[in-house]
């Protein structure tokens, strides 16, 4: 049966809401009245990353919707490992739009969610008017066959040799779950850490990006269990909360799909967004310097950024490290948007 479309609400009132997609559900949190922003975590997230941006961009005259991306939290979860390839979370995305009455939206991710959110941009300019990146650079479709990659990687004449690279050790399914689900709350408070400011390993202790043959990612997290000043013990409980209650494999799909994005992708081989863009990174974060040759190329990979801001200091979580320097930038750019 269609849905009503849903309407905005006043700036202090957040509301939770289900609304239909291709995926079955997608929850979402709103909040404020105005031009519709749509945030897009990461992994292993949940809409509550956005818990800074919602009140400050709704503050600043904006409908700030932060979703659960399918497989994660009250979203859907579908049991085929292809219902995660790109092209799903893309239509999820414009059914969120319609379904908020909305016929455009600028979208901003982070991690996963900024590669979503630029597929986003990049399949669908009729309905995503501006992008935001947050983290991960856009790289265009194209190259080489992922898990070739991947499998290059862990050559043991390769660049790590014989260690896998957490991508490949993500792909096989059922692998990463046996080491995480037993203990969601220790795993995910070990990643958080190792990828944070103030907790990551230091540069000469192994890479937690890496895997040792026959080990696990845990064993380079760091040790001690001290969390990162940006992740309270509550606000831990609320992502593990809701990886006890779902498990990991929704989201981990995510990354058992790259080949398929990679063919379903062929035509865009290359192809740049056009419009208005934005680009957040940390000056610590493994995505900022390993894909420093992406950053170099936004002139012709997006012709039409306004802004390239690596936060000094910062580690891959940034719109929580520094949520006040992110909701300052966001709203900037936002404000600065054509109408």
């Amino acid at each position: 049966m269609p849905q009503p479309p849903v309407t905005a609400q006043p700036a202090d009132q957040p509301v939770h809401r289900l609304v239909p997609s291709p995926a079955g559900r997608i929850h979402l949190v709103e909040q404020g009245s105005g031009p519709l922003v749509l945030l897009v975590h990461g992994f292993p997230e949940s809409w509550y990353s956005w818990r800074h941006q919602l009140p400050a961009l709704a503050a600043a005259g904006f409908r700030a919707v932060a979703i659960d991306v399918r497989g994660y939290g009250r979203s859907s979860r579908p049991d085929a490992v292809e219902a995660y390839r790109m092209l799903d979370l893309v239509a999820d995305n414009v059914a969120v739009v319609e379904a908020l009455g909305e016929s455009s939206a600028v979208i901003v991710g982070h991690d996963w969610g900024s590669n979503i959110a630029s597929h986003s941009a990049l399949l669908r300019p009729d309905v995503f008017r501006a992008v935001g990146l947050l983290s991960v650079p856009y790289t265009p479709p194209g190259g080489p066959r992922p898990s070739e990659v991947f499998a290059g990687m862990s050559d043991p004449a390769g660049p790590f040799a014989g260690q896998e690279f957490y991508v490949s050790y993500f792909q096989r399914p059922g692998r990463a779950e046996a080491e995480i689900e037993p203990d969601v709350r220790g795993w995910l408070a070990g990643l958080y850490a190792a990828l944070s400011a103030d907790t990551m390993p230091g540069p000469e202790a192994p890479d937690p990006h890496l895997v040792a043959p026959g080990g696990t990612m845990r064993d380079r997290f760091p040790a001690g269990g001290r969390l990162p000043s940006w992740l309270s013990e509550e606000d831990l409980d609320v992502y593990a909360g809701e990886f006890e209650r779902t498990g990991l494999t929704g989201a981990l799909n995510r990354y058992r799909n790259m080949d398929r994005d990679w063919a379903d992708l062929a035509a865009y081989q290359g192809a740049p967004i056009t419009q208005p863009s934005l680009f957040l990174g940390g000056g610590l974060d493994a995505s900022t310097t390993w894909l420093s040759e992406a950053i170099e190329a936004y002139p012709v990979t997006l012709p039409g950024l306004s802004g390239s801001h690596i936060l000094d200091g910062c580690g891959h979580w940034l719109q929580q490290e520094r949520p006040e320097e992110t909701n300052r930038l966001l709203t900037e750019w936002l404000t600065g948007l054509p109408a």
